[in-house]
């Protein structure tokens, strides 16, 4: 996301100029969705919920002038959720900047968080990517403890988006964003043992940018996303494949990770029309299908079919074979594939959940808009403006279907009728999500021993 002072004053001046709400009084939200509780917390943005029922926590990453920082959220009964620890960086009012999106991993028998954040390099720690802490210890908050912080000197500017991966070698992978035209992974087991930890960097094939005209936007495009955005990994069983899913310059980037020092790129998506960078991409439990998202107004989610690409039949993927969105005006933020459903994070939309099992036509089924403002963007929003204090982030607890979002008006979870949890193999596919299973590692893959 690319953030600057005027745009927060173009937010202020559009909410308050604005008046018009989609949904009217009592319909705020569609019949099969409930609530289970509602946290207010001005400051929320990302979020991700533990999937064992034994440890019902959910981390919610904050920023503003809050100072950057991460709630404990325990949805041990999840009508009655509670905050039950706070952490925030020390002395924000130099620490401009803040906390992005908060991972979680374990190692062994222990468990850990890792807080991304951005500092402005007028101020200290410029250099600060992740701040690890050892979360075991929970509901017992004296015992969170920071243990580790990663940096970057080389490339200072912070991690943005990051994604935790339990790989098929059986090691805890971070993987993140820097200001340049890679991704790096971490071993998050020589993190937390004191050590730098990097194990692999995936670049941007060659040039993303080469042939975009010179424009104001792609010259800050170049300037602010010369590499990724946003990530996810996962195993493919048909091809024992450790694959990292990539969104960022130019496009969408999927590679095989089976030796993270050694990415080997399998096809790309780009050359799309109104895609001149990518998000976020979240592939379908087989790898075949991939939902996208561009984060820019009137933008819809893209799907597009990966398997010419990966079969080698075409050079690059242009052209999506599907499209949704909760209101063409607007433009959502994040989404959580637990297929056939996908849960949005819509910006001033709310939570929205869509059906892709054709994804040549994907329908929606469910909604609850959490947005307590005007939705008009206003016909200055040229892009997100105005709308990054509606609904942020969203996940899933595949155990009992537990739904959480964050936002500008705090933390939120809720039920779908029908959707109990959700386990691939119900649906005759590989049990491969966002959410990892750090005993027992990829669904598929054979059981390996530790690689150094």
């Amino acid at each position: 996301m690319i953030r600057n002072a005027a745009a927060a004053t173009l937010v202020l001046l559009t909410l308050a100029a604005s008046g018009r709400a989609q949904h009217p009084p009592g319909q705020q939200g569609s019949a099969n969705v409930r609530i289970a509780t509602h946290v207010p917390m001005p400051s929320a943005s990302d979020i991700k919920i533990e999937q064992e029922l034994s440890r019902p926590y959910v981390y919610v990453s904050t920023g503003g002038s809050g100072g950057a920082g991460f709630d404990v959220i325990s949805v041990k009964d999840p009508a009655r959720a509670t905050t039950i620890y706070r952490w925030r960086i020390d002395n924000p009012e130099i620490h401009q900047g803040g906390g992005t999106g908060a991972m979680y991993f374990k190692i062994k028998s222990r468990y850990y968080v890792v807080q991304s954040v951005q500092f402005r390099q007028t101020g200290p720690d410029a250099d600060l990517g992740g701040i690890v802490f050892e979360v075991t210890g929970l509901p017992d908050s004296s015992k969170v403890k920071e243990v580790a912080r990663i940096r970057v000197p080389e490339k200072p500017g912070g991690f943005h988006e990051s994604f935790a991966y339990k790989h098929s070698d059986g090691r805890a992978l971070f993987i993140t964003t820097v200001v340049a035209p890679y991704a790096q992974i971490f071993d998050m087991e020589q993190v937390v043992a004191g050590q730098p930890g990097v194990v692999g960097k995936v670049p941007v094939p060659g040039d993303p940018y080469a042939n975009a005209p010179p424009t104001e936007l792609s010259q800050l495009l170049k300037a602010a996303l010369p590499g990724y955005h946003d990530f996810y990994a996962g195993y493919d069983p048909a091809t024992h494949q450790d694959k990292l899913y990539g969104a960022g310059a130019a496009g969408y980037y999927i590679w095989d990770i089976s030796k993270p020092a050694e990415p080997k790129l399998l096809t790309s998506i780009t050359g799309v029309s109104g895609v001149p960078f990518g998000h976020t991409i979240t592939p379908d439990p087989t790898g075949r299908y991939a939902v996208t998202e561009t984060e820019y107004q009137y933008a819809p989610l893209r799907m597009f079919d990966l398997k010419p690409g990966l079969d080698g039949t075409v050079q690059t993927i242009s052209r999506p074979i599907g499209a949704w969105t909760a209101n063409w005006k607007n433009l959502a933020h994040n989404h959580e594939v637990r297929w056939p459903y996908v849960f949005v994070s819509a910006y001033k939309d709310g939570m929205y959940v869509f059906n892709m099992m054709d994804p040549t036509n994907p329908y929606t089924v469910a909604y609850y808009d959490a947005f307590d403002a005007p939705d008009d963007l206003g016909a200055a929003n040229a892009g997100v403006l105005g709308s990054m204090g509606g609904t942020f982030g969203v996940d899933v607890r595949n155990t009992d279907g537990l739904i959480v979002t964050s936002g500008r008006t705090g933390f939120w979870s809720f039920y779908l009728d029908g959707f109990s949890g959700w386990n691939g193999h119900q649906w005759g596919m590989p049990n491969v999500s966002s959410a990892q299973d750090w005993d027992n590692g990829p669904d598929g893959a054979p059981k390996a021993g530790r690689v150094s």
